[in-house]
């Protein structure tokens, strides 16, 4: 099966690094990787360039101009670049451990979604990662992190679950199933049907809203949180601000209410802009 994996990233070539060393030892290797850059300069490009050099990895650069945080528009952009039935998507922050992409290949079912999550690392620990304890799976290894600055929780049972422990956990988690853009996958018919992401949306909560328009078209999600694994390396959130968060939020529960389906601030609308290319 093949996927497409549509990440994003802005200015953060160090981070992104990490990732796609992650992606370079996939047990599933049939995929293709869409960057969408939201406005980076030019250092991401180079580390685009230089390990799509030293990888066999199909490695697609998506980029907009910087003019302000426009995610969904750069994932809407990178969704256009899609040559697979499956899309993947993540964040270029989110490392992902060696069977990420087997298991949103393994558990890929018509008329579904997938909800992932992430495991939120230190900053000191998201430093000391190198290439080689990615490539290794290192960074994996609880007793590993530990040593480097991971802090006990009941949440590092994502990191130590067994196949049939994450079957289980997955099926009796209480956290809501609402899709996840760090780690989450849907088929490519349905992600066309809502017309993507909500381009009104800046940071906040945009994924769960193009989540419920998913559930509203009739796709049912399914919980991955505790056998698709990723990493998430620390960073600064000077983009966060409570009231867009507001009325995101807002946006959002009207989609619910009224059970919208296709927003009309997405897909369809970059295919007619042309001066936006």
């Amino acid at each position: 099966m093949k996927l497409s994996v549509v990440m994003t990233t802005y200015n953060s070539p160090e981070w992104l690094e990490k990732v796609l060393w992650g992606y370079s030892v996939q047990s599933h290797q049939d995929f293709e990787m869409i960057i969408g850059d939201d406005g980076s300069s030019e250092e991401t490009q180079n580390v685009i360039d230089r390990i799509r050099s030293e990888t066999d990895m199909l490695i697609k650069h998506v980029w907009q101009e910087d003019k302000g945080f426009r995610k969904c528009r750069i994932l809407n952009k990178a969704i256009l670049e899609v040559e697979s039935d499956y899309v993947v998507f993540t964040d270029g922050d989110c490392i992902p451990r060696k069977d990420f992409l087997e298991v949103h290949a393994r558990q890929a079912e018509p008329g579904r979604y997938l909800s992932g999550g992430y495991h939120k690392l230190p900053m000191s620990t998201s430093q000391a990662i190198t290439k080689d304890d990615i490539t290794d799976g290192r960074c994996f290894d609880l007793k590993w992190l530990k040593a480097h600055g991971l802090k006990s929780s009941h949440k590092n049972s994502k990191l130590t679950a067994t196949p049939m422990k994450a079957k289980l956990f997955n099926a009796l988690t209480p956290t809501a199933c609402n899709f996840k853009g760090s780690n989450g996958s849907a088929w490519l018919k349905d992600i066309l049907a809502v017309n993507g992401f909500d381009e009104r949306m800046p940071w906040g909560g945009l994924d769960r809203e193009f989540g419920v328009r998913l559930v509203n078209s009739g796709v049912k999600p399914k919980h991955v949180r505790y056998n698709a694994i990723v990493i998430h390396l620390d960073h600064k959130r000077g983009y966060k601000d409570p009231a867009l968060v507001a009325a995101n939020k807002a946006l959002r529960v009207h989609s619910e209410k009224q059970r919208v389906i296709r927003t009309t601030h997405g897909i369809e609308q970059i295919q007619v802009t042309i001066d936006d290319r």
